[in-house]
């Protein structure tokens, strides 16, 4: 037997046990040897739970014990998760994550670790949840050059969007319901500012262009000047709208930016809702491929896990490799980037439209009628420092979102 141990027994840890003990005769069948948990690490006590008799407090006994080989590292955050996770590779034990935070930050330096020490650091959980995205970049899309990765990698703020456009409802009431369902966490800062998703798309982004990319480099808007109106322009295009991370390879040069933005019918992600995720992938062979599946939850990211402590369990001794280099790529200037702008400004319509057109020629003009001292338009297709030139002439912007085909 295999013996293992989960760090953090929260909403992640307790479902992999969970997967690990309701699986655990197809798991022994794709692993070629029964997987057990030995320990559990927590802080808490959970009398009258079955994991209260493989509980231990001091991480010191997972870590000195040789039938350790496998740990999934379930705690979240950069600390104590980072010195935990390099001391198990050091100590020559492979390591699972759901940790996006942790892989974002230190992930190239521990994935360095774990092949020196001939181990694994594996993190499919850390994006898309349940969806099996970075084991189709490390394995079945490794024949292809992949340009171009995109995706709603945030359940939360795909909810809340959804219900806006859907209830019509302001950003306010939908985050108080998101909460209540659970949904959102009491500070859902890292969710709606669009943090997580920057993490996440650094990551794929590392992996799919063979290269590091620092999630602090990539320009991040969050949803919550997101209103009722801008839903309703939206609706009335024939749009909806999405937090999107994108990310897009130009030989030696790659631009990345996560956003608001609205998205007509064409776009694969234009019908993904609610809580789930989706992942785009262009390649020079593949072409087009979209990743869909619940991006979050208990069960979901407990899977991945539990895949990746499979993965390690058939790899016990080799390092399985990963397309994700110290090379740095040039990153182009967010204010070369670009596309076309949806605009809502203040005013009569009759009276400014002139003004609207001559900065911003060739504009198409929007409607709602029943949004009344205001309006709004679509530019041409601009980049990003033209836009904030033209838009700076203009009283009275209400607010802009940027539009994807």
């Amino acid at each position: 037997m295999i013996q293992t141990a989960v760090l953090g027994y929260g909403t992640v840890g307790s479902g992999v046990v969970e997967v690990l003990e309701t699986n655990k005769e197809s798991i022994e069948k794709r692993a070629g040897e029964a997987i057990g948990i030995k320990y559990v690490l927590d802080l808490r006590d959970f009398p009258g739970n079955p994991v209260e008799d493989i509980l231990v407090h001091d991480y010191e006994i997972i870590l000195k014990d040789p039938e350790v080989q496998i740990i999934a590292e379930v705690m979240g955050g950069v600390e104590p998760a980072y010195t935990f996770t390099k001391r198990a590779l050091e100590a020559g034990k492979s390591v699972c994550t759901s940790n996006k935070e942790l892989v974002a930050e230190h992930g190239l330096e521990l994935m360095e670790l774990a092949k020196k020490k001939k181990v694994n650091y594996m993190f499919e959980a850390s994006c898309g949840g349940g969806i099996p995205i970075i084991r189709a970049l490390n394995s079945s899309l490794t024949a292809d050059e992949i340009d171009r990765i995109s995706g709603i990698l945030n359940g939360t703020t795909n909810f809340i969007l959804t219900e806006m456009a859907e209830s019509g409802a302001d950003f306010d009431a939908v985050l108080k319901q998101a909460q209540e369902l659970g949904y959102a966490e009491r500070n859902p800062e890292a969710d709606v500012e669009g943090y997580d998703a920057c993490r996440k798309i650094a990551i794929l982004s590392s992996l799919a262009f063979g290269a590091h990319v620092k999630y602090r480099d990539i320009y991040t808007e969050g949803i919550t000047k997101i209103t009722a109106e801008d839903m309703k322009y939206a609706k009335e295009l024939g749009m909806t709208i999405k937090l999107l991370a994108d990310s897009k390879r130009d030989g030696e040069r790659f631009s990345a930016m996560v956003c608001p933005v609205m998205l007509g019918k064409d776009s694969p992600l234009y019908s993904v809702n609610g809580v789930f995720n989706a992942v785009f992938v262009h390649g020079n062979v593949l072409g087009d491929a979209m990743f869909y599946g619940s991006g979050a939850g208990k069960l979901p990211t407990a899977s991945a896990v539990a895949g990746d402590m499979v993965d390690c369990a058939k790899h016990l001794g080799k390092t399985v490799m990963m397309n994700w280099s110290n090379r740095e790529l040039e990153q182009v200037d967010r204010k070369e980037v670009t596309h076309p702008f949806f605009v809502r400004i203040q005013g009569n319509r009759e009276e400014r439209l002139p003004e609207v057109l001559e900065t911003f020629a060739n504009s198409k003009v929007v409607t709602v009628p029943e949004l009344t001292g205001e309006f709004g338009f679509v530019t041409e297709c601009i980049s990003e420092a033209e836009f904030e030139e033209k838009a700076a002439k203009l009283e009275g912007v209400l607010g802009r979102i940027r539009i994807r085909a």
